[in-house]
């Protein structure tokens, strides 16, 4: 029975990606926004019950990325798809440009599964906090929509996110292995910098977030790349 257990939880992300997608076309963004946390939370602890359990299998890594692709590849790709809507005028292709975002996703989950670079880090920005990052838009063009609401904005976001999905750059993962204050500094300040900007800013602290997180993760290499 417990070899089941973070099957169930990986079929919870993609339950809850499922409705995201259907909520980000009918244009319901806080139903969205509650089901993206779902499939975070359900994404960050079936791998760990996995290892708690020890009953990791191939399966469940393949289903774990089947979910992720829903989750956190088509769903941002339909948000900013709604997002476009809103700028170009009806019968426009322009719009499916959004899910250029989708496509690089898929690249980042497959190029994640078979590189064994990325055991313990990430190279490339990871998926989650990608559809973080585009989640946090709709939230910003509702205070301001002159700066959100603009195809040039939105069209660099689109190619620079879909670069950073599949780059070369190396980001810091949030597994901690100890809890070591030497070994995981960057970690715990990333930790209570994003608490405190997020009670501050709420969804409109997402990008500089998103920023703060590559930041860090430079400072943790070159850290650790002194120390070998």
């Amino acid at each position: 029975m417990k070899k089941h257990i973070p099957n169930l939880l990986t079929c919870l992300n993609l339950f809850s990606g499922c409705i995201a997608v259907l909520m980000a076309l009918q244009g319901n963004i806080q139903v969205v926004t509650i089901c993206v946390f779902a499939s975070g939370i359900f994404d960050f602890f079936d791998g760990m019950v996995a290892r708690l359990l020890h009953v990791k299998s191939p399966i469940g890594k393949e289903l774990d990325s089947l979910a992720d692709m829903v989750s956190f590849g088509f769903l941002p790709g339909t948000i900013m798809f709604t997002l476009l809507t809103k700028v170009f005028p009806d019968g426009s292709l322009l719009p499916y440009l959004g899910y250029i975002i989708t496509v690089f996703s898929a690249l980042r989950l497959a190029k994640f599964n078979l590189d064994e670079r990325q055991t313990s880090d990430f190279i490339g920005l990871n998926t989650p906090m990608n559809t973080f990052y585009v989640l946090s838009l709709p939230y910003i063009a509702e205070k301001y929509p002159q700066l959100v609401l603009n195809p040039i904005v939105l069209i660099v976001s689109i190619l620079l996110t879909s670069y950073l999905l599949v780059s070369e750059i190396r980001l810091f993962s949030m597994k901690f292995s100890s809890m070591d204050w030497k070994t995981n500094k960057f970690r715990f300040i990333f930790l209570i910098l994003t608490l405190i900007l997020f009670i501050v800013g709420q969804f409109m602290a997402l990008p500089i977030i998103l920023v703060l997180y590559f930041l860090l993760s430079a400072l943790h290499f070159n850290k650790k790349n002194d120390l070998v």
